[in-house]
């Protein structure tokens, strides 16, 4: 892998919540950290603030439903560095109108797959020229326990009663883009991985996650750090590797 102090990480969705803390703790690793923010004013305070710790950190406005934002921040970033190492894909919402398969808002449906896959798929095929250029690229999905299948058809699972067709299956569609982008990337030295952070406390779920985010963001900052020896297209939170 290249000396951490040279690589270059961007993560989506990163000007709080997860997205921040990962970021941080990067930038911590000796990363210089492309903050990925649809409000850019938001995504500049929020590197403002890493910068304050030490961290070599910036704003790049990147808005997961407008193609322009997507390909105008790629060409930044090859301007600017001229390859990407690691792409952390943490962008994601929920939507109010979700709901079991029986009644869901289809506009709400399609709205959380705009954003939590197609989005995703779209940030992964601009920045793939840039990360083919690292020498040891990563990649990381911030999926969710939700998306499992194994998980949802289990009884027993702890959160079995949360059967949200929208959510659940854009972090199931997530996986299967983690699973078959690792297969294809395999010779070229991209590792590709899912990572849950589990129920953590974000605006995302009104805050009532039980763990804090510096847990949330661990199993995503360890798949983000991975050595060349570490595994590819698999799905892991901090204590596990997940079934799909």
């Amino acid at each position: 892998m290249q000396n951490s102090a040279s690589r270059i990480a961007l993560v989506t969705g990163a000007n709080k919540g997860i997205g921040f803390e990962v970021a941080r703790q990067l930038g911590r690793a000796n990363h210089r950290v492309l903050l990925g923010a649809r409000d850019a004013t938001l995504g500049a305070a929020a590197a403002a603030t890493l910068c304050a710790e030490g961290i070599d950190a910036s704003c790049i406005q990147l808005d997961l439903t407008d193609m322009a934002t997507i390909r105008a921040a790629a060409a930044a970033i090859e301007t600017e560095c001229g390859r990407l190492d690691v792409l952390v894909n943490n962008a994601g919402i929920t939507d109010r109108a979700d709901g079991p398969p029986s009644s869901a808002s289809l506009e709400a449906v399609r709205r959380l797959f705009d954003t939590n896959f197609f989005g995703t798929l779209a940030v992964t095929q601009a920045m793939l020229p840039l990360l083919r250029r690292s020498q040891s690229g990563r990649i990381v999905n911030v999926s969710s326990g939700l998306g499992s299948l194994g998980n949802n058809s289990d009884p027993g699972w702890e959160f079995a009663r949360v059967k949200l067709i929208g959510y659940n299956a854009s972090k199931a569609a997530l996986n299967m883009l983690t699973v078959q982008l690792a297969a294809e990337l395999r010779d070229a030295g991209i590792k590709v991985n899912a990572a849950d952070p589990g129920f953590t406390a974000t605006d995302l779920n009104d805050h009532r996650g039980h763990q804090t985010v510096t847990e949330g963001a661990a199993p995503v900052v360890r798949l983000a750090l991975l050595p060349d020896d570490g595994p590819t297209g698999g799905y892991f939170s901090a204590s596990r590797q997940e079934p799909w």
